[in-house]
């Protein structure tokens, strides 16, 4: 009888230690982490100072709206919230730096555009406006890794599982129709491949928790509505 009632008496405490003991792992320090988010720093500097540069110098404004969207990547990193798990295995690092990596090393490109640049520039403002409203409905919940930091539902929410995904896809494509080159082509390619694939490896972490299993059957698409 007695070790039931401390059992019972205990129980919650042990709850609350283990999701200390979670966030506690959240926060401990990974240099593999910290190297990566160094190198996509510095990549990311780089990329901002060449679509700068062509700004000032051809005017158009596709490339900076792009590099607008991608900037909020680090604000909402630096302010976001701790989470209960984070899936820190190998595939989520390699799909994670890959989705991130590749919209840093386009560049601008002096080549005959897809469309005029009233039309890639909408495009561009669009997608950015999506980022923007997915990433104010997310708030601190934001992160890099896949992770719970509590289950969002609100807002962009309502309609897609991943609306901020679809920013970027729609930025991307944008950017692409404005600067036709092999090489950015290839390099969106790969990382909004890795972007899709980086979803799926996402919800596998968050179906943990119950309350997003009920969320994923009120909200039947992650990226595309009808497609994907």
């Amino acid at each position: 009888m007695k070790r039931q009632m401390t059992a019972a008496l205990t129980a919650p405490y042990s709850g609350m230690a283990a999701v200390d003991g979670a966030e506690s792992q959240a926060r401990s320090f990974d240099p593999i982490e910290f190297s990566a988010r160094l190198a996509v720093g510095i990549v990311f500097t780089l990329f901002a100072i060449r679509i700068l540069v062509d700004f000032l110098v051809t005017g158009r404004m596709t490339g900076p709206l792009l590099l607008a969207s991608e900037s909020l990547v680090v604000v909402f990193t630096v302010f976001r919230r701790s989470a209960y798990f984070v899936d820190r295995s190998w595939q989520t690092r390699v799909l994670t730096s890959v989705s991130m990596a590749g919209p840093p090393l386009v560049y601008p490109a002096h080549v005959t555009a897809l469309a005029p640049e009233a039309i890639t520039v909408a495009i561009s403002a669009v997608g950015l406006l999506v980022v923007i409203a997915g990433k104010l409905s997310l708030g601190r919940s934001f992160g890099l890794l896949p992770a719970n930091r509590g289950v969002v539902s609100r807002g962009c929410y309502r309609v897609l599982r991943h609306p901020i995904y679809l920013g970027y896809l729609i930025t991307h494509i944008a950017f692409v129709a404005a600067n036709p080159t092999a090489w950015n082509m290839t390099l969106l390619l790969v990382s909004d491949a890795a972007l899709l694939r980086r979803a799926v490896y996402e919800e596998r972490t968050l179906a943990r928790d119950p309350e997003y299993r009920e969320y994923m059957q009120r909200v039947r698409w992650r990226i595309v509505p009808a497609l994907f």
